[in-house]
Protein backbone atom coordinates (compact mmCIF):
# COMPACT_ATOMS: atom_id res chain seq x y z
CA UNK A 1 0.00 0.00 0.00
CA UNK A 2 1.19 3.58 -0.37
CA UNK A 3 2.93 5.84 2.07
CA UNK A 4 0.30 7.73 3.25
CA UNK A 5 0.74 11.79 3.65
CA UNK A 6 1.51 13.35 6.51
CA UNK A 7 -0.79 14.89 9.11
CA UNK A 8 -1.30 18.40 8.10
CA UNK A 9 -1.69 17.43 4.21
CA UNK A 10 -4.65 15.19 5.35
CA UNK A 11 -6.03 17.44 7.69
CA UNK A 12 -6.97 19.79 4.64
CA UNK A 13 -8.05 17.34 2.44
CA UNK A 14 -10.18 16.16 5.31
CA UNK A 15 -11.70 19.36 6.03
CA UNK A 16 -11.75 20.45 2.04
CA UNK A 17 -14.47 16.98 1.48
CA UNK A 18 -16.23 17.80 4.46
CA UNK A 19 -17.09 21.31 3.26
CA UNK A 20 -17.65 19.87 0.18
CA UNK A 21 -20.31 17.87 1.34
CA UNK A 22 -21.78 20.40 3.92
CA UNK A 23 -21.08 17.75 6.90
CA UNK A 24 -20.60 19.33 10.55
CA UNK A 25 -17.23 18.01 12.23
CA UNK A 26 -20.09 16.49 14.63
CA UNK A 27 -21.66 14.68 11.72
CA UNK A 28 -18.59 13.40 10.29
CA UNK A 29 -17.32 12.44 13.80
CA UNK A 30 -20.25 10.35 14.84
CA UNK A 31 -20.87 8.12 16.28
CA UNK A 32 -17.25 7.32 17.19
CA UNK A 33 -14.93 10.41 17.56
CA UNK A 34 -16.07 13.40 18.47
CA UNK A 35 -15.88 16.91 17.31
CA UNK A 36 -12.76 17.87 18.87
CA UNK A 37 -10.74 15.02 17.51
CA UNK A 38 -11.93 15.86 14.05
CA UNK A 39 -10.85 19.86 14.93
CA UNK A 40 -7.26 18.75 15.93
CA UNK A 41 -7.27 16.43 12.66
CA UNK A 42 -8.36 18.96 10.33
CA UNK A 43 -5.41 21.41 12.04
CA UNK A 44 -3.06 18.90 11.10
CA UNK A 45 -2.13 18.37 15.10
CA UNK A 46 -2.75 14.78 15.33
CA UNK A 47 -1.80 12.06 12.98
CA UNK A 48 -4.66 9.53 12.82
CA UNK A 49 -5.12 6.13 12.84
CA UNK A 50 -5.65 3.87 9.72
CA UNK A 51 -9.02 2.97 11.94
CA UNK A 52 -9.83 6.53 12.18
CA UNK A 53 -9.20 7.47 8.54
CA UNK A 54 -11.29 4.32 7.41
CA UNK A 55 -14.05 5.59 9.43
CA UNK A 56 -13.80 9.06 8.28
CA UNK A 57 -13.52 7.85 4.62
CA UNK A 58 -16.57 5.93 4.81
CA UNK A 59 -18.44 8.87 5.97
CA UNK A 60 -17.30 11.12 3.41
CA UNK A 61 -17.94 8.75 0.37
CA UNK A 62 -14.75 8.24 -0.87
CA UNK A 63 -11.98 5.79 -0.78
CA UNK A 64 -9.52 5.05 2.00
CA UNK A 65 -5.97 5.37 -0.51
CA UNK A 66 -7.90 8.50 -1.93
CA UNK A 67 -8.01 10.04 1.31
CA UNK A 68 -4.75 8.88 2.78
CA UNK A 69 -2.78 9.70 -0.22
CA UNK A 70 -4.82 12.55 -2.91
CA UNK A 71 -4.70 10.14 -5.44
CA UNK A 72 -8.10 8.76 -6.63
CA UNK A 73 -9.36 5.01 -5.87
CA UNK A 74 -6.99 2.13 -7.60
CA UNK A 75 -5.07 4.57 -9.58
CA UNK A 76 -1.88 2.80 -9.06
CA UNK A 77 -3.99 -0.71 -10.31
CA UNK A 78 -5.06 1.06 -13.05
CA UNK A 79 -2.03 2.65 -14.20
CA UNK A 80 -0.46 -1.43 -14.13
CA UNK A 81 -3.34 -2.75 -16.42
CA UNK A 82 -2.47 0.15 -18.32
CA UNK A 83 1.40 -0.45 -18.59
CA UNK A 84 0.57 -4.80 -19.33
CA UNK A 85 -1.33 -2.50 -22.41
CA UNK A 86 1.88 -1.02 -23.55
CA UNK A 87 3.92 -4.07 -22.76
CA UNK A 88 1.81 -6.06 -25.34
CA UNK A 89 1.67 -3.09 -27.99
CA UNK A 90 5.79 -3.17 -27.80
CA UNK A 91 5.62 -7.20 -28.01
CA UNK A 92 3.72 -6.75 -30.87
CA UNK A 93 6.40 -4.89 -32.98
CA UNK A 94 4.54 -1.26 -32.46
CA UNK A 95 7.18 0.62 -30.69
CA UNK A 96 6.29 3.91 -31.75
CA UNK A 97 2.69 3.62 -30.54
CA UNK A 98 4.14 1.95 -27.08
CA UNK A 99 6.33 4.75 -26.92
CA UNK A 100 3.31 6.97 -26.56
CA UNK A 101 1.79 5.22 -24.24
CA UNK A 102 4.67 4.76 -21.86
CA UNK A 103 5.10 8.52 -21.69
CA UNK A 104 1.66 9.57 -21.10
CA UNK A 105 1.84 6.54 -18.36
CA UNK A 106 4.81 8.48 -16.63
CA UNK A 107 3.57 11.44 -16.55
CA UNK A 108 0.69 9.84 -14.69
CA UNK A 109 3.11 7.91 -12.03
CA UNK A 110 5.17 10.79 -11.99
CA UNK A 111 2.24 13.28 -11.12
CA UNK A 112 0.83 10.95 -8.29
CA UNK A 113 4.41 10.03 -7.06
CA UNK A 114 4.33 6.26 -7.76
CA UNK A 115 7.52 4.98 -7.71
CA UNK A 116 7.05 1.43 -8.84
CA UNK A 117 5.02 2.68 -12.21
CA UNK A 118 7.50 5.35 -12.73
CA UNK A 119 10.37 2.66 -13.49
CA UNK A 120 8.33 0.47 -15.22
CA UNK A 121 7.32 3.01 -17.82
CA UNK A 122 10.93 4.02 -18.10
CA UNK A 123 11.82 0.74 -18.50
CA UNK A 124 9.39 0.41 -21.31
CA UNK A 125 10.58 3.82 -23.10
CA UNK A 126 13.85 2.67 -23.13
CA UNK A 127 12.79 -0.51 -24.76
CA UNK A 128 11.21 1.18 -27.42
CA UNK A 129 14.22 3.31 -28.05
CA UNK A 130 16.19 0.40 -28.22
CA UNK A 131 13.77 -1.88 -30.82
CA UNK A 132 14.13 1.99 -33.01
CA UNK A 133 18.26 2.45 -32.45
CA UNK A 134 17.83 5.64 -30.34
CA UNK A 135 20.63 4.25 -28.17
CA UNK A 136 21.39 7.59 -26.33
CA UNK A 137 17.54 7.64 -25.32
CA UNK A 138 17.47 4.44 -24.48
CA UNK A 139 20.26 4.05 -22.12
CA UNK A 140 19.07 7.25 -20.14
CA UNK A 141 15.12 5.60 -19.38
CA UNK A 142 17.46 2.63 -18.33
CA UNK A 143 19.50 4.68 -15.77
CA UNK A 144 16.27 6.41 -14.39
CA UNK A 145 14.36 3.49 -14.09
CA UNK A 146 16.96 1.52 -12.00
CA UNK A 147 17.48 4.93 -10.71
CA UNK A 148 13.67 4.82 -9.74
CA UNK A 149 14.35 1.16 -8.00
CA UNK A 150 16.75 2.46 -5.77
CA UNK A 151 17.49 -0.29 -3.44
CA UNK A 152 15.32 -2.96 -5.24
CA UNK A 153 16.14 -6.47 -5.25
CA UNK A 154 19.10 -7.56 -7.48
CA UNK A 155 16.51 -9.77 -10.02
CA UNK A 156 14.05 -6.39 -9.89
CA UNK A 157 16.51 -4.26 -10.86
CA UNK A 158 17.95 -6.88 -14.07
CA UNK A 159 15.83 -5.66 -16.77
CA UNK A 160 17.23 -1.90 -16.90
CA UNK A 161 20.84 -3.13 -16.14
CA UNK A 162 20.36 -5.39 -19.01
CA UNK A 163 19.16 -2.43 -20.94
CA UNK A 164 22.04 -0.40 -20.28
CA UNK A 165 24.43 -3.34 -20.99
CA UNK A 166 22.69 -3.10 -24.47
CA UNK A 167 22.88 0.30 -25.00
CA UNK A 168 26.49 0.80 -24.99
CA UNK A 169 26.93 -2.99 -26.76
CA UNK A 170 25.34 -1.34 -29.74
CA UNK A 171 27.10 2.11 -29.15
CA UNK A 172 30.49 0.19 -29.93
CA UNK A 173 31.48 -0.27 -26.07
CA UNK A 174 31.94 -3.69 -25.82
CA UNK A 175 34.20 -3.77 -22.93
CA UNK A 176 31.77 -2.12 -20.70
CA UNK A 177 28.39 -3.67 -21.78
CA UNK A 178 30.43 -7.07 -20.64
CA UNK A 179 31.40 -6.12 -17.41
CA UNK A 180 27.85 -4.80 -16.98
CA UNK A 181 26.39 -8.58 -17.97
CA UNK A 182 29.24 -10.04 -16.30
CA UNK A 183 29.18 -8.37 -13.10
CA UNK A 184 25.59 -8.87 -12.67
CA UNK A 185 25.27 -12.44 -13.65
CA UNK A 186 28.33 -12.47 -10.99
CA UNK A 187 26.41 -11.20 -7.74
CA UNK A 188 22.82 -13.38 -9.19
CA UNK A 189 24.88 -16.67 -9.15
CA UNK A 190 26.80 -16.27 -6.30
CA UNK A 191 24.64 -14.99 -4.19
CA UNK A 192 22.37 -17.24 -4.69
CA UNK A 193 19.16 -15.35 -6.44
CA UNK A 194 18.63 -17.62 -9.38
CA UNK A 195 15.94 -15.89 -10.72
CA UNK A 196 14.89 -17.63 -13.97
CA UNK A 197 14.07 -14.88 -16.08
CA UNK A 198 16.63 -12.72 -14.66
CA UNK A 199 19.36 -14.82 -15.68
CA UNK A 200 17.80 -15.61 -19.03
CA UNK A 201 17.88 -12.14 -20.11
CA UNK A 202 21.27 -11.74 -19.11
CA UNK A 203 23.19 -14.58 -21.02
CA UNK A 204 21.46 -14.00 -23.84
CA UNK A 205 22.47 -10.13 -23.96
CA UNK A 206 25.97 -11.16 -22.96
CA UNK A 207 26.04 -13.28 -26.44
CA UNK A 208 26.73 -10.53 -28.91
CA UNK A 209 29.05 -8.38 -26.88
CA UNK A 210 31.02 -12.02 -26.08
CA UNK A 211 31.31 -12.59 -30.14
CA UNK A 212 32.46 -9.14 -31.11
CA UNK A 213 35.08 -9.28 -28.07
CA UNK A 214 36.68 -12.54 -29.69
CA UNK A 215 35.24 -14.43 -26.97
CA UNK A 216 33.53 -17.58 -28.76
CA UNK A 217 34.18 -20.15 -25.96
CA UNK A 218 32.19 -17.91 -23.77
CA UNK A 219 29.75 -17.08 -26.47
CA UNK A 220 28.74 -20.43 -27.37
CA UNK A 221 28.51 -21.02 -22.96
CA UNK A 222 26.29 -18.21 -22.88
CA UNK A 223 24.16 -19.41 -25.37
CA UNK A 224 24.39 -23.07 -24.11
CA UNK A 225 22.60 -21.86 -20.78
CA UNK A 226 19.80 -19.24 -22.42
CA UNK A 227 18.59 -22.00 -24.14
CA UNK A 228 18.70 -24.52 -21.26
CA UNK A 229 16.49 -21.38 -19.33
CA UNK A 230 14.32 -20.60 -22.58
CA UNK A 231 11.50 -23.80 -22.06
CA UNK A 232 10.68 -22.10 -18.47
CA UNK A 233 9.36 -19.02 -20.86
CA UNK A 234 7.25 -21.30 -23.54
CA UNK A 235 4.62 -19.59 -24.94
CA UNK A 236 3.35 -17.17 -22.85
CA UNK A 237 1.34 -14.56 -24.94
CA UNK A 238 -1.76 -16.47 -24.26
CA UNK A 239 -1.42 -16.91 -20.79
CA UNK A 240 -0.79 -13.11 -20.67
CA UNK A 241 -4.01 -12.34 -22.56
CA UNK A 242 -5.85 -14.48 -20.15
CA UNK A 243 -4.65 -12.56 -16.68
CA UNK A 244 -5.29 -9.37 -18.49
CA UNK A 245 -8.92 -10.20 -18.93
CA UNK A 246 -8.77 -11.86 -15.61
CA UNK A 247 -7.70 -8.60 -13.83
CA UNK A 248 -10.05 -6.31 -15.85
CA UNK A 249 -13.37 -8.46 -14.21
CA UNK A 250 -11.47 -8.19 -10.54
CA UNK A 251 -11.30 -4.63 -10.94
CA UNK A 252 -15.03 -4.63 -11.91
CA UNK A 253 -15.77 -6.98 -8.47
CA UNK A 254 -13.45 -4.75 -6.77
CA UNK A 255 -10.92 -7.68 -5.78
CA UNK A 256 -8.23 -5.29 -6.11
CA UNK A 257 -5.46 -7.20 -4.50
CA UNK A 258 -6.33 -10.18 -6.69
CA UNK A 259 -6.51 -8.32 -9.29
CA UNK A 260 -3.11 -6.64 -9.09
CA UNK A 261 -1.48 -10.25 -8.76
CA UNK A 262 -3.48 -11.34 -11.92
CA UNK A 263 -1.82 -8.04 -13.57
CA UNK A 264 1.85 -8.66 -11.80
CA UNK A 265 1.66 -12.14 -13.70
CA UNK A 266 0.34 -10.57 -17.37
CA UNK A 267 3.32 -8.03 -17.01
CA UNK A 268 5.92 -10.71 -16.71
CA UNK A 269 4.94 -12.51 -19.41
CA UNK A 270 4.79 -9.71 -21.82
CA UNK A 271 7.96 -8.70 -20.48
CA UNK A 272 8.95 -12.25 -21.51
CA UNK A 273 7.57 -11.57 -24.95
CA UNK A 274 10.57 -9.27 -25.79
CA UNK A 275 13.14 -11.90 -25.02
CA UNK A 276 12.20 -12.97 -28.27
CA UNK A 277 14.06 -10.56 -30.00
CA UNK A 278 17.26 -11.79 -28.21
CA UNK A 279 16.10 -15.20 -28.15
CA UNK A 280 16.87 -14.65 -32.15
CA UNK A 281 20.77 -14.20 -30.83
CA UNK A 282 20.84 -18.03 -30.00
CA UNK A 283 19.77 -18.67 -33.64
CA UNK A 284 22.57 -15.98 -34.38
CA UNK A 285 25.08 -17.87 -32.28
CA UNK A 286 24.08 -21.21 -34.10
CA UNK A 287 23.96 -19.91 -37.46
CA UNK A 288 28.04 -18.86 -36.40
CA UNK A 289 28.93 -21.90 -35.35
CA UNK A 290 27.80 -24.05 -38.23
CA UNK A 291 29.36 -21.21 -40.48
CA UNK A 292 32.57 -21.70 -38.73
CA UNK A 293 32.40 -25.43 -38.89
CA UNK A 294 31.95 -25.36 -42.89
CA UNK A 295 28.08 -26.65 -42.53
CA UNK A 296 27.14 -23.20 -44.29
CA UNK A 297 23.40 -24.47 -45.32
CA UNK A 298 22.75 -24.74 -41.71
CA UNK A 299 24.11 -21.40 -40.77
CA UNK A 300 22.03 -20.00 -43.72
CA UNK A 301 18.99 -21.72 -41.98
CA UNK A 302 19.78 -20.24 -38.46
CA UNK A 303 20.27 -16.90 -39.93
CA UNK A 304 17.56 -16.44 -42.04
CA UNK A 305 15.23 -17.77 -38.59
CA UNK A 306 17.10 -15.14 -36.35
CA UNK A 307 15.96 -12.31 -39.05
CA UNK A 308 12.72 -13.09 -39.41
CA UNK A 309 12.10 -12.83 -35.83
CA UNK A 310 13.79 -9.99 -35.72
CA UNK A 311 12.26 -8.20 -38.59
CA UNK A 312 8.69 -9.60 -36.97
CA UNK A 313 9.75 -7.24 -34.22
CA UNK A 314 10.33 -4.11 -36.39
CA UNK A 315 14.11 -4.10 -34.33
CA UNK A 316 15.72 -2.27 -37.27
CA UNK A 317 18.96 -2.52 -35.92
CA UNK A 318 19.23 -6.13 -34.84
CA UNK A 319 18.11 -7.15 -38.49
CA UNK A 320 20.95 -5.28 -39.91
CA UNK A 321 23.42 -7.16 -37.33
CA UNK A 322 22.18 -10.22 -38.53
CA UNK A 323 22.27 -9.46 -42.01
CA UNK A 324 25.99 -8.60 -42.08
CA UNK A 325 26.46 -12.50 -40.76
CA UNK A 326 23.63 -13.80 -43.42
CA UNK A 327 25.77 -12.03 -46.22
CA UNK A 328 29.31 -14.01 -45.09
CA UNK A 329 27.73 -16.72 -45.53
CA UNK A 330 26.01 -15.79 -48.64
CA UNK A 331 29.65 -14.97 -49.91
CA UNK A 332 31.29 -18.23 -49.02
CA UNK A 333 28.23 -20.30 -50.59
CA UNK A 334 29.23 -18.50 -54.17
CA UNK A 335 26.46 -16.17 -53.35
CA UNK A 336 28.02 -12.91 -53.47
CA UNK A 337 26.37 -10.56 -55.58
CA UNK A 338 23.12 -11.26 -53.11
CA UNK A 339 25.53 -10.90 -50.49
CA UNK A 340 26.71 -7.60 -51.78
CA UNK A 341 23.25 -6.47 -52.20
CA UNK A 342 22.28 -7.32 -48.81
CA UNK A 343 24.88 -5.30 -47.27
CA UNK A 344 24.33 -1.94 -49.31
CA UNK A 345 20.94 -2.17 -48.41
CA UNK A 346 21.82 -2.74 -44.60
CA UNK A 347 24.58 0.07 -44.09
CA UNK A 348 22.55 3.10 -44.00
CA UNK A 349 20.92 1.51 -40.48
CA UNK A 350 24.77 1.31 -39.19
CA UNK A 351 27.17 3.73 -38.12
CA UNK A 352 30.19 4.48 -35.36
CA UNK A 353 27.73 4.56 -32.72
CA UNK A 354 25.16 2.76 -33.80
CA UNK A 355 25.95 -1.16 -34.91
CA UNK A 356 29.46 0.13 -35.19
CA UNK A 357 31.12 -3.89 -35.28
CA UNK A 358 28.53 -4.80 -37.65
CA UNK A 359 28.94 -1.68 -39.78
CA UNK A 360 32.78 -2.45 -40.01
CA UNK A 361 31.87 -6.36 -41.06
CA UNK A 362 30.03 -5.20 -43.73
CA UNK A 363 32.58 -2.85 -45.01
CA UNK A 364 35.02 -5.92 -44.60
CA UNK A 365 33.39 -8.14 -46.63
CA UNK A 366 32.39 -5.51 -48.95
CA UNK A 367 36.00 -5.26 -49.44
CA UNK A 368 36.76 -8.81 -49.77
CA UNK A 369 34.07 -9.19 -52.84
CA UNK A 370 35.68 -5.84 -54.44
CA UNK A 371 38.96 -8.11 -54.75
CA UNK A 372 37.62 -11.21 -56.04
CA UNK A 373 36.21 -8.63 -58.55
CA UNK A 374 39.98 -7.19 -59.37
CA UNK A 375 38.53 -3.52 -57.75
CA UNK A 376 41.54 -2.76 -55.29
CA UNK A 377 41.01 0.38 -54.47
CA UNK A 378 37.28 -0.25 -53.60
CA UNK A 379 38.65 -2.89 -51.58
CA UNK A 380 41.12 -0.97 -49.91
CA UNK A 381 38.54 1.90 -49.13
CA UNK A 382 36.49 -0.63 -47.31
CA UNK A 383 39.40 -2.18 -45.20
CA UNK A 384 40.12 1.17 -44.27
CA UNK A 385 37.01 2.54 -43.15
CA UNK A 386 36.45 -1.14 -41.32
CA UNK A 387 40.16 -0.85 -39.13
CA UNK A 388 38.66 2.84 -38.00
CA UNK A 389 35.44 1.21 -36.59
CA UNK A 390 36.75 -1.64 -35.13
CA UNK A 391 39.81 0.26 -33.57
CA UNK A 392 37.45 2.48 -32.04
CA UNK A 393 35.16 -0.02 -30.84
CA UNK A 394 38.49 -2.19 -29.25
CA UNK A 395 37.08 -5.28 -31.02
CA UNK A 396 40.10 -7.41 -30.71
CA UNK A 397 38.83 -10.33 -32.59
CA UNK A 398 38.46 -9.19 -35.77
CA UNK A 399 41.13 -6.38 -36.27
CA UNK A 400 43.65 -8.97 -36.54
CA UNK A 401 42.19 -10.59 -39.35
CA UNK A 402 41.44 -7.39 -41.08
CA UNK A 403 44.92 -6.24 -40.87
CA UNK A 404 46.03 -8.90 -42.80
CA UNK A 405 43.77 -8.39 -45.18
CA UNK A 406 44.28 -4.87 -45.67
CA UNK A 407 48.46 -5.90 -45.24
CA UNK A 408 48.39 -8.38 -48.13
CA UNK A 409 46.13 -5.93 -50.31
CA UNK A 410 48.94 -3.30 -50.24
CA UNK A 411 51.47 -5.33 -50.43
CA UNK A 412 50.09 -7.14 -54.24
CA UNK A 413 49.92 -3.31 -54.79
CA UNK A 414 53.49 -3.05 -54.14
CA UNK A 415 53.13 -0.61 -51.18
CA UNK A 416 55.35 -2.97 -48.72
CA UNK A 417 55.71 -0.38 -46.01
CA UNK A 418 52.53 0.47 -45.72
CA UNK A 419 51.63 -3.52 -45.80
CA UNK A 420 54.26 -3.42 -43.23
CA UNK A 421 52.82 -1.10 -41.30
CA UNK A 422 49.20 -2.59 -41.22
CA UNK A 423 50.61 -6.11 -40.06
CA UNK A 424 52.53 -4.85 -37.22
CA UNK A 425 49.03 -3.36 -36.30
CA UNK A 426 47.28 -6.25 -37.06
CA UNK A 427 49.83 -8.34 -34.82
CA UNK A 428 49.48 -5.97 -31.83
CA UNK A 429 45.86 -7.28 -31.47
CA UNK A 430 46.38 -11.10 -31.99
CA UNK A 431 44.54 -13.47 -29.56
CA UNK A 432 44.31 -17.02 -29.73
CA UNK A 433 40.92 -17.94 -30.83
CA UNK A 434 37.73 -17.68 -28.44
CA UNK A 435 39.97 -15.82 -25.84
CA UNK A 436 39.30 -12.24 -24.59
CA UNK A 437 41.10 -9.54 -22.50
CA UNK A 438 38.09 -9.61 -19.95
CA UNK A 439 38.44 -11.01 -16.56
CA UNK A 440 37.44 -14.31 -14.91
CA UNK A 441 33.78 -15.92 -16.34
CA UNK A 442 30.58 -15.06 -14.07
CA UNK A 443 29.73 -18.21 -11.78
CA UNK A 444 27.28 -20.24 -13.22
CA UNK A 445 23.10 -21.44 -11.73
CA UNK A 446 22.91 -24.56 -10.61
CA UNK A 447 20.47 -26.09 -13.90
Amino acid sequence: MAERDGPEIIGRRVQQLRTARGLTQKQLAEPVYTPAYISTLEAGRVRASEPALRHIAERLGVAYEELATGRPAHLATDLRLRLTDAQRTLATGEAEVAAEQYDGLLAEADAHGLVAEQAAALLGLGECALETGDLETARKRFEESEERLGDAPLPNRVPAIRGRAVSHYLAGELRYACYLFESTLDELNRTGMHDPDALLLLYTGIIAPYMDMGAQARAAQAAELALALAPQVGDPALVARMHRSVARTMIAEGRMAEADASLAKAAELYRQLQIRTELANCHWMRGYLYAQNGELARAEGELREAQAMLSAKRAALYTSQVAVELADVLHRRGKSEEAATLLHEVLGDLSPERGAVHSAGAHRLLGIIAEDARDTEAAEEHYVRALSLLERAGAAGDLADLCRLLGDLLRRTGRVEAALDAYRTGLGHRTAPGTTTLGPAPAQPPL
